[in-house]
């Protein structure tokens, strides 16, 4: 591959070029034998884009490609498909459009105010098809997608925490340098309180794609000018498309991607193994001092989130264990009570006629022999009452 017809620069930009070529092949070197989908996987350009994530530093580059190898191999993100998570997509809460942005970038509309599901796993499991989807859709000279959110009817209870940042671990830990930029479309006020707890949780690089537009600030919407041809694009966005999501369409467009899929991840694409990489004009920009003391404290998250996790999953397990020991002991003592409250109520039952049994031999007492009756209150008579013969 030649340098030149990949940055038209001076020797400097080549230098810098065939040094990072030299750094792609050192994660090959580390990666070892590939075969299969991996090998598919790993591309020049795939490689790039994880050393990039890592300011071009080998040993992390290797460690988090590795991580993103054995995620798909048991994930098995190419493998998902429209049948499986078509409940996820009902309400249109995520979907790749027909058109692109100006750059050729496939575009992913999110629209967490018709959020119709509770489990984090199949929410993000519709995530990962949908950047799989949007991938899958992207010209041979683009590689990253845009996200476009909408906040039209949104509210707290529609995102949480917790699903956003496993969000943030599939964006940034397995699709990274895929998110070109995110565009949060008219968010609300109480959307402020949210994003001061999520945004720490976002690497710097991936904080820096997020804008704000709102529509009515002109120097917001120049974004959306630039980056969108505004014929093709939502009027929810500012745009002159009248479209709006219809589910049976949408669901025929995926089926269709659907059958495309095994195709683009069969040993016998070599269009996808042979990904170049290409150093652009913004790419060779990178590697400054400040990204490096950025990618350090991206790695301490990491590190932090990884142990957190650990944690609450250590947490999470014995909080249940807990909780099913508890049901069992419950079930145990309902079983128990119950059975003595039904003991109690035989016991009961029988006190009772026995009572009424001595109540009768009583009252026929006090019925035959009247005579000793006399001169005694109701109250000295033992259970006689005033209305007794």
């Amino acid at each position: 591959m030649s340098s030149a017809s990949s940055v038209n620069g001076d020797g400097k930009e080549t230098a810098l070029f065939e040094q990072r070529l030299s750094k792609i092949g050192e994660v090959r070197a580390a990666l070892g034998q590939l075969s299969g989908k991996t090998a598919l996987y790993c591309s020049d350009a795939s490689i790039a884009r994880y050393l990039v994530a890592r300011n071009w530093d080998v040993k992390k580059a290797t460690k988090m490609l590795k991580k993103t190898l054995k995620w798909r191999s048991e994930y098995r993100p190419d493998e998902i498909r429209w049948d499986e998570i078509a409940n996820e997509a009902a309400t249109g809460k995520i979907y790749r459009t027909d058109y692109f942005d100006k750059s050729g970038r496939s575009i992913l509309v999110m629209r967490p105010g018709v959020q119709n599901t509770k489990k984090a796993k199949g929410q993000i499991r519709y995530l990962v098809y949908c950047m799989e989807n949007a991938i899958l859709n992207l010209p041979p000279d683009q590689s990253q997608m845009v996200w476009l959110i909408d906040f039209a009817g949104f509210s707290l209870s529609n995102i949480s925490l917790h699903v956003t940042k496993l969000t943030a671990d599939v964006l940034q830990g397995h699709y990274p340098e895929r998110l070109g930029v995110a565009i949060l479309y008219n968010a609300p006020k109480i959307f402020e309180s949210f994003w001061k707890m999520a945004s720490p949780i976002l690497e710097p690089k991936t904080f820096n794609k997020v804008k704000f537009v709102y529509p009515d600030r002109p120097e917001t919407n120049k974004i959306m000018e630039d980056l969108f041809n505004m014929e093709e694009l939502e009027s929810a966005f500012g745009g002159k498309n009248q479209v709006t999501f219809n589910i049976n369409d949408y669901a025929a467009r995926m089926r269709e991607d659907d059958n495309k899929m095994p195709l683009l991840w069969s040993p016998e694409n070599s269009t996808l193994a042979s990904e170049p990489y290409v150093m652009t004009k913004d790419t060779a920009q990178e590697g400054s001092s400040d990204l490096k003391s950025e990618e350090t404290t991206s790695e301490k998250r990491e590190e932090t989130d990884s142990e957190s996790e650990n944690k609450e999953e250590t947490e999470s397990e014995s909080e249940r264990g807990e909780t099913e020991a508890v049901s069992r002991k419950r079930e145990e003592t309902e079983a128990i009570s119950g059975k003595s409250e039904e003991t109690e109520a035989a016991s009961e039952k029988r006190e009772e006629t026995v009572t009424d049994s001595e109540k009768g031999k009583e009252n026929l007492s006090c019925a035959v022999e009247p005579g000793e009756g006399k001169g005694i209150t109701p109250a000295d008579r033992n259970g006689c009452s005033s209305s007794d013969p």
